[in-house]
């Protein structure tokens, strides 16, 4: 039974996705806007405007799916989880790392570890925490 994190962007998500399928190679499996509900949400449910936002979205990175809404949580801020995504080698490490530092926060620099040949830790543009690693 798979566990799939479901994240939640204040409407932000479709920025999200498009930067995730530029420094990740994510690949979109579904997509739906909130127009395109097959039955109306119930009256104040949705903010005006949002019907162009993302109500699910599904993304493939690597061998793994995440899923993804604009959502309605508040405050935008990510705390108490990451997501792990392993490198293929440090070159690749390397790339995906300082793709998803641009306008985030680096956490901890890639560097080697007793674990690891090379793993880091940051949070990108969106408060996303993601650890970096190229496997022993």
């Amino acid at each position: 039974m798979p566990v799939e994190p479901y994240l939640t962007f204040n409407g932000r998500c479709e920025e999200a996705v498009e930067f995730y399928k530029k420094v990740l190679g994510a690949e979109v499996l579904m997509m739906m806007r909130f127009k395109e509900s097959p039955e109306p949400p119930p009256p104040g449910m949705v903010p005006t405007g949002w019907d162009n936002k993302i109500m699910h979205s599904c993304l493939r990175i690597g061998d793994g799916n995440v899923m993804a809404s604009d959502g309605f949580s508040e405050g935008g801020s990510f705390q108490g989880f990451s997501l792990s995504l392993t490198a293929a080698n440090e070159a690749d490490a390397h790339k995906k790392f300082n793709a998803l530092a641009e306008g985030g926060q680096v956490q901890m620099p890639l560097g080697k570890t007793f674990w690891s040949p090379c793993f880091g830790m940051v949070a990108d543009r969106f408060g996303v925490a993601w650890m970096v690693i190229v496997q022993p």
